[in-house]
């Protein structure tokens, strides 16, 4: 593992600057504050860049104003790295702008004293429980799990949320009368006393902001904690006590109670589209994917997960929803080319028509309809045939070893014309026969 990452160091050492983040502003006409969020400053903490991926997707903001921004350091998040280019957070002093990561900090300071911005919080996981008296190496002052942290008990003259201990008070408050997975996962408030007692913490976002006149929080939950989605809950829990300090109406549909429908939630990768006639659900697919039609360069990768991205290396396309690696793209490289066609099937006695980079849902036989495409059924073989179309066909007629999922439900119908690959369908034999 150790020369795997200090390979993935040097590799994406190349690119001489860090990814750009994204931003999603979710704004209301109603008058209000504005909180922003800002996740993956540390690339090995994924409680705090899981949960505001999980807060832009999931949440309706009705009143006041929320800007996530869910992976500020991309590279590290991509090598589950503290910091591939060294500690991001202890760079809001002073930054050289020969940095890799000068203009992702450059960037972030401008958005932190956007005028419109009211109060920032920065999510970390951070290793033990945070315990105001020593009890162990694990439940101790100097532990940073499980802890609302601030620089300074207020930030003076400033009345708009400057009270920064007796809203830090408040929101652990709430999360210790909160339904906690453990008792020992209670919270505390952490004040660094960062002009005084820490010189590295002098150098991070929060102490810019608040120096800034910005009210600032970091929210830690425990790397001892190793269920992600307990730390995504946590996390939102916290990010929900300070939207309602702030007067941030939000809505919901599910119950944070509900471990299991949160979890799977966390874990929808959602698809990719790749060149927009490819897609592949993310969310069970198999590690590996080999002979994927693509480009020779230049594939145009579209996640629908925030934390979703891409890394070409050693002619793999590695895929990665946050620091998950969930697949592996090898390619067999083909020219493109587009149509406005659509493909007829026949499924289950009913003729439908789609487009490429679609799933169509089969619950005992289908059968793809001539046309000028040769059609490759992956994992179908039958002696003779050019194109495998015009031939009804049952699952079972199909290896299940060539499925692109780990529940061997979902296979490749790929169509070609003149050497050019135009597309793909996913073929998708749904479980409930009924």
């Amino acid at each position: 593992m150790k020369s795997f990452m200090v390979f993935f160091i040097l590799f994406i050492q190349l690119f001489a600057e860090n990814k750009d983040f994204d931003m999603y502003k979710k704004e209301t006409k109603k008058e209000g504050n504005t909180l922003l969020i800002i996740g993956g400053i540390h690339g090995d903490e994924p409680g705090g860049y899981f949960a505001p991926a999980f807060l832009e997707k999931y949440y309706k903001i009705k009143s006041g104003n929320l800007w996530i921004i869910p992976n500020i350091n991309g590279h590290s998040i991509m090598a589950n790295s503290r910091g591939i280019y060294d500690d991001m957070n202890r760079k809001f002093s002073l930054i050289d702008k020969n940095d890799p990561d000068y203009k992702v900090v450059t960037r972030i300071k401008d958005i932190i004293l956007d005028k419109k911005v009211d109060l920032v919080l920065n999510l970390h996981d951070g290793h033990g429980f945070y315990r105001n008296k020593y009890e162990n190496a694990i439940f101790n002052p100097n532990a940073w799990g499980q802890a609302t942290i601030i620089d300074q008990e207020k930030i003076n003259g400033l009345e708009k949320f400057g009270n920064l201990d007796e809203i830090a008070s408040q929101v652990t408050s709430a999360l210790n009368n909160d339904n906690l997975f453990k008792d020992y996962h209670s919270f505390g408030v952490k004040n660094t006393e960062t002009k005084f007692k820490d010189e590295q913490q002098q150098l991070s976002l929060t102490f810019f902001a608040v120096t800034h006149n910005k009210p600032a929080f970091a929210i830690e939950t425990s790397k001892n904690i190793t269920d992600l989605t307990h730390k995504v809950i946590y996390q939102l829990k916290s990010i929900e006590e300070f939207m309602n300090i702030m007067h941030i109406e939000f809505e919901r549909d599910f119950d944070m109670n509900n471990y299991d429908d949160i979890q799977k939630k966390i874990f929808d990768f959602g698809t990719v589209k790749i060149n927009d006639n490819i897609a592949f659900d993310l969310s069970d697919i198999k590690k590996t994917t080999r002979f994927v039609p693509l480009k020779q360069d230049k594939n145009d990768f579209k996640f629908e997960h925030t934390l979703g991205t891409v890394k070409f290396k050693d002619n793999v396309y590695e895929l990665y929803i946050g620091n998950i690696n969930v697949s592996n793209f090898y390619p067999q490289v083909f020219e493109l080319a587009k149509t406005k066609e659509k493909i007829k099937i026949e499924v289950d006695g009913k003729v439908i028509e789609t487009t490429f980079a679609k799933q169509v849902d089969i619950k005992n036989e289908f059968k793809i309809l001539k046309s000028n495409f040769r059609v490759n059924i992956i994992g179908f073989s039958k002696s003779g045939l050019d194109s495998e179309d015009g031939i009804l066909i049952k699952e079972e007629d199909i290896l299940d070893n060539y499925s692109v999922d780990n529940s061997k439900t979902k296979y490749r119908a790929e169509f070609y014309k003149d050497g050019k690959f135009y597309g793909m369908i996913i073929l998708n034999f749904s479980k409930d026969k009924n």
